[in-house]
C-alpha cells in the first residue's frame, strides 16, 4: 500500500458511518470492534504534541498490517520493498537487509493514537531516510489548507483495509477531542502546519 494513500485522504463523513465489511463480519462484530477501538483517557495537549501524533499515527496506519494492533503492545514498522510494514517480528529476527528498512518500535496508545521510537537506521541519505522525506512532504502538502484539522481527520478512509480503516476512524476521534479538549478546534491546518520541524525526521522522535 502507498503511503499516499492514507495521507491524501480528506473526509468529511461522521465518524460513525462504517461501511463496507470485507472480512464478512457481522453486525455485532463490528460494533465490538467500533467499542473496543474507541478513545480512552483522551486529554488536552499542546498544538505540537498533536501534531507529532497526527503525523506518526499516520504513518502506521499507512502501513500493511493483517493483525489487530494491541494497546502497549511493541510493534516493529518497516520500508521494505517500496512499502511500509507493521509487523510483530523484531529487527533482530530479519536479515540485514531487512533490518536496514527498520523504522522504529510503534506502540498503540489507549487513546488510539500512536508513538514511535525510532531506530538508528534512520539517517540520511538511505532509501529508508528518503521514504520518510516523500511521507513528511506528504504530511505538510495534505496541512496546507485553510481547512480545520477537524476537516482532514481520517473518519472514514474507505481505500484502506480493514482494520487500518477502524484505527484510522478512532485516531480521528481522539485527535477531534483533544482538540476540542484544548480548544484548538478553530485553528486551521495552515496554522498547524507552522509547527512542523524543518528537519524532516524529527517528528519520529515523539514518545509520550
Amino acid at each position: 500500500m502507498k503511503s499516499s494513500q492514507l495521507i491524501k485522504h480528506k473526509s468529511a463523513v461522521a465518524a460513525h458511518e462504517i461501511k463496507g465489511n470485507p472480512q464478512g463480519k457481522g453486525a455485532n462484530g463490528l460494533l465490538l470492534d467500533w467499542n473496543q477501538s474507541a478513545p480512552r483517557g483522551v486529554l488536552a495537549k499542546s498544538r505540537r504534541q498533536i501534531l507529532a501524533e497526527f503525523f506518526t499515527s499516520m504513518l502506521v496506519l499507512s502501513s500493511t498490517f493483517k493483525f489487530r494492533p494491541a494497546v502497549g503492545t511493541a510493534n516493529f514498522l518497516y520500508w521494505l520493498d517500496g512499502r511500509w510494514s507493521l509487523s510483530l517480528i523484531a529487527p533482530q529476527q530479519w536479515s540485514p537487509e531487512r533490518r536496514a528498512g527498520f523504522v522504529g518500535v510503534c506502540v498503540l496508545q489507549q487513546d488510539m493514537t500512536w508513538t514511535i521510537s525510532p531506530s538508528d537506521q534512520i539517517a540520511k541519505g538511505t532509501p529508508l531516510s528518503d521514504a520518510l522525506g516523500k511521507f513528511y512532504d506528504g504530511f505538510a502538502e495534505l496541512m496546507d489548507t485553510d481547512l480545520t484539522l477537524e476537516d482532514i481527520l481520517p473518519f472514514h478512509a474507505a481505500n484502506l483495509p480493514y482494520h487500518q480503516r477502524l484505527y484510522a476512524s478512532a485516531l480521528g476521534r481522539s485527535i477531534r477531542a483533544a482538540v476540542t479538549l484544548g480548544d484548538q478546534t478553530s485553528l486551521s491546518c495552515r496554522q498547524w502546519n507552522t509547527l512542523l520541524p524543518s528537519a524532516k525526521n524529527t517528528l519520529l522522535a515523539h514518545k509520550v
